[in-house]
């Protein structure tokens, strides 16, 4: 991992720019962000507009983060752009344009880009990898930035107060652009204030400038949101949890934006878009030896939490939570909000080499909660397996390169 502008500058120069051959929307956040990204894209093609969008990490395979209107690119194009920008670093690396090669990030960046002006996108719906001032994706020139939340998160990259974090994700502001926040701690708040100030740029505020509300019907989440230019009731949403409300009203405020700038986006393909879209691996339910498997790709404490408070809705408590984690994350935070609701966990380990041992993430759960039953088995489906031998609900949780090999078994 490395930080800076440059060499995707570079690399995008010696693609011939494609990033500037469509307009973007970049949406940041702690969390949120993939959701937020997903209703956007699913709205804009509803209403007729060809749209992409670009977004990370993927569960198992690679064409997951490129999607042309709401499908994902096939393989043979994948290869194709690829390749181009293998070339292209080559050529930069043999010029000596690049003193050393890019990321996987900057590559699989620039890749989506050139695929997006092949394809003839009109409008790319991009997702900030990390941060945001200095994140591969921060190369182009948005219509519209999103900031959906602001947690710690990365704390060895972003910094280790929200005010910190928050410059970092801040970073995605532009001069005289219109900025759509979720809601905000105080501390960040203030920071993406300041920033909308001294670059002239319109902050919206979700909180301040939105009304919604929530409700809950039949297992779904049910929203009614107003914005300045549109009013919509009792729509039930596609993605579950009652957080997704606020995901869906950052999603109305940037389509509220991009109306103003040409891409009109009707009520009724808003609705579409936020009661189809899929978005897999967030509380995400499949059924297995006779268990209720709910998948969720909570990777934070703010994520973990968001779990916990859909587990108790649910009244889902003595649940055996599955878990496994990097290294990086704050594994504690995670437990905690968690723990409370467990009778069992299993620990087990995400597939890499920044995945945490399942033993020493037994040791830290175990210390935690001694009323809890704590196991370690490292074989990620054996763990699976072993959660459901008792019949009850089962929660797999803590990484999403953990969630997403379990979501292909449990498939």
């Amino acid at each position: 991992m490395k930080f800076g502008l440059e060499t995707m500058r570079r690399l995008c120069r010696a693609l011939g720019h494609p990033e500037a051959r469509f307009r973007s929307v970049l949406v940041a956040g702690t969390n949120g962000k993939g959701s937020v990204t997903a209703m956007l894209s699913a709205s804009l093609h509803a209403a007729g507009h060809r749209v992409a969008r670009y977004t990370s990490p993927h569960l198992t395979r690679l064409e997951e983060r490129f999607v042309v209107s709401e499908s994902e690119v096939d393989r043979t194009a994948l290869e194709s752009a690829a390749a181009a920008v293998q070339q292209a670093v080559e050529r930069l690396l043999r010029e000596g344009d690049l003193a050393a090669p890019p990321t996987f990030f900057e590559c699989t960046t620039a890749a989506a880009f050139e695929l997006f002006k092949r394809a003839g996108v009109e409008l790319a719906v991009l997702e900030v990898g990390l941060g945001g001032r200095l994140d591969a994706t921060n190369v182009v020139s948005p219509l519209v930035a999103a900031i959906t939340s602001i947690g710690l998160d990365h704390q060895a990259q972003l910094g280790s107060s929200l005010a910190s974090v928050a410059r970092e994700k801040a970073g995605v502001i532009r001069p005289g652009i219109p900025v759509v926040c979720g809601p905000l701690p105080a501390e960040a708040d203030a920071v993406v204030a300041e920033i909308c100030r001294e670059e002239g740029a319109r902050l919206v505020a979700v909180e301040r400038d939105l009304r919604v509300d929530t409700g809950l019907r039949h297992g779904r989440t049910v929203v009614s949101i107003e914005s300045a230019r549109r009013r919509l009731s009792n729509v039930p949403l596609a993605l579950t949890g009652r957080h997704q409300a606020q995901n869906a009203a950052v999603a109305i405020a940037v389509l509220d934006e991009l109306a103003q700038l040409g891409f009109d986006v009707g009520d009724e393909a808003i609705v579409t878009g936020l009661t189809t879209v899929r978005w897999p691996a967030r509380l995400e339910l499949f059924h297995r030896q006779g268990c209720d498997v709910l998948l969720d790709a909570a990777h934070n404490p703010a994520g973990a939490r968001v779990l916990a408070a859909y587990l108790h809705e649910l009244g889902w408590t003595d649940v055996t939570l599955v878990f496994g984690a990097m290294r990086d994350k704050d594994v504690e935070g995670m437990l905690a909000a968690l723990l409370p609701l467990c009778d069992r966990v299993i620990c087990t380990a995400a597939p890499g080499e920044r995945a945490l041992a399942a033993s020493e993430l037994a040791a830290i759960a175990g210390r935690l909660a001694a009323s809890v039953r704590v196991e370690a088995e490292p074989d990620a489906e054996r763990a699976v397996v072993r959660a459901c031998e008792s019949g009850g609900r089962v929660v797999a949780a803590g990484s999403i390169f953990l969630i997403g090999p379990l979501r292909d078994i449990l498939r």
